[in-house]
């Protein structure tokens, strides 16, 4: 498990996930990385990686990767 940021402000695994569940407050929720990485101060390529992990540690929401043309759409869902 990583480290606290030292200067207090959420990691970007914490930003995702209260983003995320912000988001299904209103019921399903699908996006692709591109579209919501600039809002959470990230890349892409990152909140996909991340989304992988909450993927495998979220218990109490859904998370499913949709294949892909050119970009992964993501389902997310509470449990």
């Amino acid at each position: 498990m990583s480290e606290p940021p030292i200067d207090g402000s959420e990691s970007a695994k914490e930003r995702l996930d209260a983003y995320l569940r912000r988001q299904v407050r209103n019921g399903n929720y699908y996006f692709k990385c591109k579209f919501i990485a600039e809002e959470l101060d990230l890349s892409a390529y990152e909140v996909g990686s991340l989304m992988t992990d909450l993927r495998d540690s979220a218990t109490d929401l859904e998370v499913q990767k949709w294949g892909n043309a050119r970009a992964t759409t993501w389902y997310v869902q509470h449990r």
